[in-house]
C-alpha cells in the first residue's frame, strides 16, 4: 500500500513534468548548435531589449548601423559608437511611429522584435532623412514618383545569375511568372520573359555578400533582397537564403526556409515605384518572418500600384489565394516565444517518449 507521502511525492513530480515539459520543447539544450539552422544577424538585439538614452552597450552600434541602413538614422561617421545618445533616440522615435508602435524612444520588446525579422533591404525612408512619399493609403513611393514610361506598358524580364540556388530553373521561372501576374492583374502592364536577354527591361539575380551595387547581402535572414525603381531594372536576392520555390514553406526542414514567391511579389513592387507600406498585411510591408507565405496583394498595394499605373479593366476586385498566410507559422510561434529559438528536430519525441515512460511507471507502481 502507498504511504501518503509516497503519493504526494509522485503528483509533484507528475506536476513538475506537465510543467517543464513546454519549456524543454521550445528551447535549446545548453551549448546547442543547429548548424542546419542559423541565426538571423540580428538576433542579437534582443540582448539590447531595455536599452534608453544614457546607456553604454558595445551592440548599439550595430543598431546605429541598421537605422542607418533603413533611413531613420541621418549621414554619420561609419564608426557608430555603443553610446545610447540623442540621434539613436530620434531614430529609434522615427521607426516607431512608421511603424505605429509605441513611441518610447527605447528598444522595448516591440520594438526589437520587429528589428530582427528578416526584411527587404531597400529603405524604410530616403537616406537623407526626407521622408519616402505617402500615397492617399500607407503605400509610398520612391522620391519623384518615378514609374515606367507609359508608352511601355509591356516589361520583359530576365534572369543573370541563379547558381547556388537548391531550386530548379523550371520552378524558379514558374515562381517569378506568378509572381507578376499579380501586379498585372491588378495593373495595366505585362510582363513576359525576355526572348533576348539583352534586351530585357528587368534583370533578376542571386548574388552573396557584396555584389557590387553598393548594398551587399548579410547572409541567411536579414537582408533577403532588394530592388531598384524604375527605370534601372535591376532585382537581386540574397543567395545565401534557404529559399523555397516548390511546396509548403511552413513545411521546410530549415527554420530559416523563405518563400521566394512572397520575396519576389514584394520586390516586384518596388522595380514598378512602390515605397514601403506600414500596413502590416500589405505586400509591400518590409518584413516577412521565415516559414511564412504572403502572395496576395492587399487592398493597399493595389490602390498603390493603381495610383501609378491605371487598372486593368479585367479586375473586379481582390480574391485570396489558397494556401496563402500573413500569419507566422507554429515553428516561428515556437521561436517567438524564446527569443529566436526553437526546439531542434527530434527533442519532442524525446520528450513525448519521456513521458510516457514516467506514465507508464506510475501506473505500474
Amino acid at each position: 500500500m502507498r504511504s501518503p507521502s509516497g503519493i504526494l511525492t509522485l503528483l509533484c513530480f507528475s506536476s513538475a513534468l506537465l510543467f517543464l515539459v513546454p519549456l524543454l520543447a521550445s528551447a535549446h539544450p545548453f551549448g546547442y548548435h543547429d548548424e542546419g539552422n542559423p541565426e538571423n544577424p540580428w538576433d542579437r538585439f534582443y540582448n539590447l531589449s531595455g536599452c534608453h538614452r544614457g546607456d553604454d552597450r558595445p551592440g548599439l552600434a550595430d543598431v546605429k548601423r541598421y537605422l542607418h541602413r533603413f533611413g531613420y538614422l541621418p549621414d554619420l561617421p561609419s564608426n557608430f559608437s555603443g553610446d545610447f545618445d540623442d540621434a539613436l533616440e530620434a531614430a529609434l522615435l522615427a521607426y516607431q511611429r512608421n511603424f505605429h508602435l509605441n513611441a518610447s524612444g527605447a528598444l522595448d520588446s516591440s520594438t526589437v522584435d520587429l528589428m530582427v525579422q528578416p526584411r527587404c533591404g531597400v529603405a524604410d525612408v530616403e537616406v537623407n532623412g526626407t521622408a519616402t512619399a505617402r500615397g492617399r493609403g500607407l503605400y509610398s513611393y520612391f522620391s519623384g514618383r518615378p514609374t515606367w514610361p507609359r508608352s511601355n506598358n509591356h516589361l520583359t524580364y530576365t534572369f543573370t545569375s541563379t547558381s547556388g540556388i537548391a531550386a530548379s530553373s523550371s520552378a524558379i521561372r514558374a515562381v517569378f511568372a506568378r509572381a507578376f501576374s499579380r501586379w498585372s492583374a491588378v495593373t495595366t502592364l505585362t510582363f513576359s520573359e525576355a526572348a533576348i536577354p539583352l534586351m530585357a527591361d528587368i534583370t533578376i539575380g542571386f548574388y552573396g555578400g557584396d555584389h557590387g551595387d553598393g548594398e551587399p547581402f548579410d547572409g541567411v535572414l536579414g537582408t533577403l533582397a532588394h530592388a531598384f525603381s524604375p527605370p534601372d531594372g535591376r532585382f537581386h536576392l540574397d543567395a545565401a537564403e534557404n529559399w523555397v520555390a516548390e511546396g509548403d514553406v511552413a513545411a521546410a526542414e530549415s527554420l530559416s526556409a523563405v518563400d521566394l514567391e512572397s520575396v519576389a511579389v514584394h520586390e516586384i513592387g518596388h522595380l514598378l515605384g512602390l515605397g514601403h507600406s506600414t500596413v502590416p498585411e500589405a505586400i509591400m510591408y518590409p518584413t516577412i518572418r521565415a516559414g511564412t507565405r504572403k502572395v496576395d496583394l492587399s487592398q493597399d498595394d493595389v490602390d498603390g500600384i493603381q495610383s501609378l499605373y491605371g487598372t486593368n479593366p479585367s479586375f473586379t476586385g481582390l480574391a485570396m489565394s489558397p494556401g496563402s498566410s500573413t500569419s507566422p507559422t507554429n515553428t516561428m510561434r515556437e521561436r517567438e516565444t524564446n527569443g529566436g529559438s526553437a526546439a531542434p528536430a527530434g527533442w519532442a519525441p524525446a520528450i513525448a517518449r519521456l513521458v510516457v515512460a514516467v506514465g507508464a511507471s506510475l501506473l505500474v507502481w
